[in-house]
């Protein structure tokens, strides 16, 4: 790594590569702190989230902006276009390819998002197949939960009880991946998991999970769901539906367009909801999923957590992580 006047701290002398993973809810500030983290320890910020990866897809995804960034380096983020599709394989293909481009700038990879199933499938260096796939069969689930995703959810429940708990039962992407992998393999999807869960980590890795009290966060992410409205998510959802009318059909969303903001207003767009109602469904719809993701991190070996309601001031805050990484790399 590059001397850093800030950092005071080596990441060469361990055995195993180094990576720090700021990980959460969504709206609890993890960018922030990524960016804080990076301007102090000489790092770059590999992204961790399944929906900044798609180009114009900005206000609904929170991204960071370019002159956000304060000349720190991102990666993963505006690189595919609405229309590709973007899975936890692809994922970890192009993250690897990233981390290694940061370590060999000799900085520090920072892996920063909510999507929690990519943050743990890369610091455990999960092994999935790319040739674990039927096309035909895939697209026979798509069609089918077109018509009756519960139906699909269920059929889910009994073929793989343990793996339908963790998810939620309109996830149609990784239900039918689930269901795929059973066709494909005759095992569970639950079964594989826990089995690449027994796998160390190739990382030497701080896992840290920032979060806050519950009811402060839910306020803090309607706040922010005001603030995409006023900044124009609106305006950006009509420009993609001109852009991709195939993709933003609501009676079968693309992956991209299924993300939290878009969907909703989709369903505005086409006459099923008020602005109101698509509004209120968008925050009701965030606060869910940041539920969702705190329950996953706490299942996440390794994680450690940190807390805003035990230190509302966010420089002292932030200061105390930046000395737990600094021991911890010592």
């Amino acid at each position: 790594m590059r001397s850093n006047e800030n950092s005071n701290v080596s990441f060469e002398d361990n055995q195993k590569e180094p990576l720090i993973v700021v990980a959460g809810p969504t709206a609890v500030g993890k960018s922030d702190l990524a960016l804080f983290l990076a301007k102090h320890l000489d790092g770059a910020v590999l992204s961790a989230d399944s929906m900044q990866v798609y180009r114009g897809m900005d206000i609904g995804t929170a991204k960071v902006r370019e002159e956000e960034r304060r000349g720190i380096p991102h990666y993963l983020i505006d690189i595919l276009s609405p229309e590709e599709e973007w899975n936890v394989m692809r994922f970890l293909t192009e993250a690897k390819k990233a981390y290694g481009m940061i370590r060999e700038q000799g900085q520090l990879p920072i892996l920063c998002g909510g999507t929690g199933f990519y943050v743990d499938a890369f610091v455990r260096d999960v092994d999935f197949t790319e040739e674990e796939t039927d096309p035909l069969y895939r697209e026979s689930l798509y069609q089918e939960a077109a018509g009756d995703v519960l139906s699909l959810y269920r059929k889910l429940q009994q073929t793989d009880p343990d793996y339908a708990k963790e998810i939620h039962p309109n996830n149609v992407k990784r239900i039918v991946r689930a269901l795929e992998y059973h066709h494909l393999t005759g095992q569970t999807l639950s079964f594989h998991n826990r089995t690449q869960k027994e796998k160390t980590s190739p990382y030497k890795v701080f896992y840290l999970v920032l979060t806050d009290e519950r009811k402060t966060l839910y306020e803090r992410i309607d706040r922010r769901v005001d603030a995409m409205m006023e900044e124009g998510l609106l305006a950006e959802v009509i420009s993609l539906k001109e852009q991709y009318p195939s993709l933003t059909d609501v009676s079968r969303l693309s992956v991209s367009m299924q993300g939290i903001g878009y969907k909703e207003l989709l369903l505005y767009l086409d006459g099923q909801l008020s602005l109101q109602e698509a509004v209120d469904l968008i925050k009701q719809n965030t606060r869910h999923f940041a539920k969702r993701q705190l329950t996953w991190f706490k299942k996440s070996p390794g994680a450690v957590f940190f807390s805003l309601e035990e230190e509302r001031d966010r420089d002292r805050f932030y200061e105390s992580i930046l000395e737990k990484i600094k021991e911890y790399y010592q």
